[in-house]
C-alpha cells in the first residue's frame, strides 16, 4: 500500500513539472499543489483517450495512460486551474 502511494506521488510530481514547464509563466504552487495537479492531470487525460480512441466493445472502464496522456491531461488541468484563479494562486 504505501509502495502504490510512493508510485502515485512520484508519477503525479512528474506529470505536474513537465505540465508546469510546457505551460509559460509563473506558477505559485507547492510541491504538493504540483503532485496534485499531476493526479488530476493523470485522471483528466485517462478520460480523454478513453472517450476519444475507446470504442464500445473495448470499454474495460478506467485504464492507465501513458505519460503522455497524463502530460496533455496535467497541461489542461493547469490551465483551468489559471482561469479560474486568474493567475493570482491559490483561491481563496
Amino acid at each position: 500500500m504505501i509502495g502504490f502511494i510512493l508510485t502515485l506521488a512520484i508519477v503525479g510530481l512528474i506529470v505536474g513539472f513537465l505540465a508546469r514547464a510546457l505551460v509559460p509563466g509563473p506558477d505559485p504552487m507547492s510541491i504538493l499543489g504540483t503532485i496534485v495537479l499531476g493526479l488530476i492531470g493523470s485522471f483528466v487525460g485517462g478520460f480523454l483517450v478513453d472517450a476519444l480512441f475507446r470504442s464500445e466493445a473495448e470499454d474495460r472502464g478506467f485504464g492507465g495512460v501513458g505519460l503522455l496522456g497524463a502530460t496533455i491531461g496535467g497541461v489542461i488541468v493547469l490551465l483551468i486551474y489559471r482561469a479560474a484563479t486568474n493567475g493570482r494562486g491559490a483561491v481563496r
